[in-house]
């Protein structure tokens, strides 16, 4: 069974809208091909940006310490990382609040 009616058949179709083409003005030529092209140009933007970026390597340093390491110790070096957290917190909050006084935020 033919896909086309026996009269007609995909040379003829061609034919046809070649003709039916030539018969158009340009501009309405102009916006067919515009309405063609821009779906086309959002569907492939989708189809690009679906595409998934490799997952960059981490390195993960791990500290490694004696198991007879006395708890003095420990708590020495807690105290330590505390103070470099609150530094780095500070020195965030700071920026944010300097960002603040520029645009008028309280």
């Amino acid at each position: 069974m033919a896909i086309f009616p026996r009269p007609s058949g995909p040379r003829a179709a061609w034919t046809d809208l070649k003709a039916f083409w030539r018969q158009q003005e340009r501009h309405k030529i102009l916006f067919a091909l515009l309405s063609i092209l821009m779906p086309m140009l959002i569907v492939t933007g989708f189809y690009v940006d679906s595409k998934p970026d490799k997952p960059r390597e981490t390195i993960t340093y791990i500290n490694s310490w004696p198991a007879s390491r006395p708890d003095a110790e420990i708590e020495k070096q807690n105290i330590a990382d505390q103070k470099i957290l609150d530094a780095k917190r500070e020195a965030k909050r700071r920026e944010y609040q300097k960002l603040a006084d520029q645009l008028g935020i309280e």
